[in-house]
């Protein structure tokens, strides 16, 4: 039976089990939503195609699952752009499809036309576009397959719209064979088994664990490693939530926020275990003061990662979940007694602490949101003091629950991927926490969340100042607030809820801190709570930048 390419494009998306796709509508991708309004797909209509791109992207780390966006040509497509690149960061799986102006016209400077392949080739795994039909079905196979595979990230596909328009036969293939594109899952067994042999002769080890072992759905198999061996646990922000908080062997987060007792410990190690991270700058600090003592394992699907910022003395590329099945069957469990002595004294001793007064402080927010949900809760963040309030006070559980933009840091990122995230668990409570700098950049998407009856839950934080950005002045630059103060320019968060169909609480007294989480968790609607917070609170321990990570600002807390 012949289709047109845009009823390929849709009977292609079925095949790979695609449900739901974020996008918006334009002249060179008519065809398109015109059979998409009679299919089986749902498209969920955004308010701004960078959003459509950051909902699919918390789809996709919600579910485990693809996101899938849509936009026209020019202006379009290029409005993805920050949405994809957030994602290719985060190794986020991700198929963009966008419109293209006729495949005659391209090169002419057509009316709505940019060279997006081009744009983001920087910024993809892989991108194509689509010149004849007959590829069509081969492309889209291949785009999800490269998506989802080795090291996940973002595949765009341009597609002309009259190639959209042209008809072939719909043959989908069942398999594919890409040539140079073969990951590596399985892990070397020598390496494994050396691996295995520097464990169980270190005294010192520690866990660095990162969003790749989410991605792999290795949360299990880092647990044994962790609880069968008693080593200590520290995690990438994308990493949190891959072993559960609660745990006496959980170090929190590390790095520029990270907590001091994980610094500490990741510093005075004499063995890393690296699983599914890559050793950025956030985390290291000075390069060539980090972790003077320690060897280094590192397991990684990536190997252009391994030994890209730090010497590894034992790599292992492949699958985190493979490799840590059989490294747990060869370890012999070290004797690190003295080891979590010391390790346990760093956390008497540097606890993470705020001024718990009368005030509504961030901190004691998310520790009432955390108590509220009782840990089962999605939490997205913008980006800024915030999202690290949020990774340092409320305390993960369970993988695929902390959503952020980590590499990229984009604000502007958590509402939409909060949209995306509720979509793919609609039975799960989300939050977004947000800061009143953040939240503007996105803030349309009310009426994406209002109309899809969707009840995410917005905590802003409103001290009326560009947070972070506001903080480093404040430390690094003699208190010279150059345009961070956002003043008599933060909107009225609850006139403007309102009039989307929201609902808005506002929070100015600790006392009512409680009671608002509790209400808008009772209501079935999407609520922005306005918490009003004490206007220069910092967020400590803080490393600066170009300093060791055991070199850390505590604001006087200690």
């Amino acid at each position: 039976m012949k289709m047109t390419g845009a009823q390929i494009l849709i009977e292609s998306l079925r095949k790979e089990g695609v449900e739901i796709i974020f996008g918006y509508p334009g002249g060179q991708v008519l065809p398109i939503f015109d059979k998409l309004y009679d299919a089986p797909i749902k498209l969920i209509l955004t308010r701004h195609e960078q959003a459509a791109a950051h909902a699919a992207d918390g789809y996709a780390r919600a579910t485990g699952k693809v996101g899938v966006c849509l936009a026209t040509s020019g202006p379009g497509a290029t409005n993805l752009v920050t949405g994809i690149a957030t994602a290719y960061m985060d190794s986020v799986p991700m198929v963009a499809i966008t419109g293209q102006v006729k495949s005659f016209l391209i090169g002419n400077d057509a009316f709505q036309e940019a060279d997006i392949t081009g744009i983001t080739r920087p910024i993809t795994k892989h991108n194509y576009l689509v010149e004849d039909i007959k590829d069509l079905t081969r492309i889209i196979k291949e785009a999800f397959h490269i998506a989802s595979t080795g090291r996940p990230g973002p595949v765009l596909i341009d597609f002309p719209s009259d190639i959209q328009m042209k008809e072939a036969e719909f043959v989908y293939p069942e398999k594919i064979d890409i040539r140079g594109y073969k990951p590596t899952y399985e892990g070397h067994p020598g390496q494994i088994k050396r691996a295995a042999k520097v464990i169980s002769e270190s005294r010192r080890p520690i866990l660095y664990v990162g969003g790749g072992a989410i991605s792999s759905e290795a949360s299990e198999e880092v647990y044994e490693l962790a609880v069968k061996n008693d080593i200590p646990v520290t995690t990438t922000l994308l990493g949190l939530g891959v072993f559960p908080q609660d745990n006496k062997l959980s170090l929190g987060m590390l790095g520029m926020h990270g907590t001091a007792y994980a610094n500490h410990s990741i510093m005075g190690s004499d063995l890393i275990i690296a699983v599914g991270a890559r050793f950025d700058d956030r985390v290291t600090g000075k390069l060539d003061e980090f972790a003077p003592q320690a060897k280094v394992i590192h397991i990684d699907i990536d190997p252009a990662s391994v030994s890209k910022s730090v010497a590894v003395d034992v790599p292992i590329v492949g699958d985190a979940k493979a490799i840590l099945k059989k490294l747990n069957k060869l370890i012999k469990k070290p004797d690190t007694k003295e080891w979590i002595k010391k390790v346990e004294d760093w956390k008497d001793k540097h606890p993470l602490k705020f001024k718990d007064d009368d005030k509504v402080r961030p901190q004691y927010i998310l520790q009432e949101i955390y108590k509220a949900t009782k840990g089962d809760a999605i939490i997205c963040t913008e980006v800024g003091q915030h999202q690290m309030w949020a990774a340092q006070f409320y305390k993960f559980m369970k993988p695929r629950t902390m959503i952020s933009s980590g590499g990229l840091g984009t604000m502007g990122y958590g509402f939409p991927a909060a949209i995306g995230a509720q979509i793919g668990k609609p039975k799960a409570t989300v939050f977004d926490i947000a800061g009143d700098g953040s939240i503007q950049m996105n803030i349309q998407e009310l009426a994406t969340a209002v109309i899809n009856k969707l009840p995410v839950k917005v905590a802003i934080f409103n001290n009326c100042y560009l947070g972070m950005v506001r903080q480093w002045q404040e430390l690094f630059y003699k208190k010279r607030y150059s345009y961070t103060c956002l003043g008599a320019g933060c909107p009225d968060f609850i006139k403007l809820a309102e009039s989307y169909g929201a609902i808005g609480i506002r929070v100015t007294k600790k006392s009512e801190v409680r009671p608002a989480i509790d209400r808008a968790l009772e209501i079935n609607n999407t609520v922005f709570i306005d918490f009003h917070i004490e206007k220069e609170e910092n967020v400590f321990p803080m490393v600066p930048a170009g300093e060791a990570i055991n070199k850390m600002l505590d604001g006087g807390l200690a």
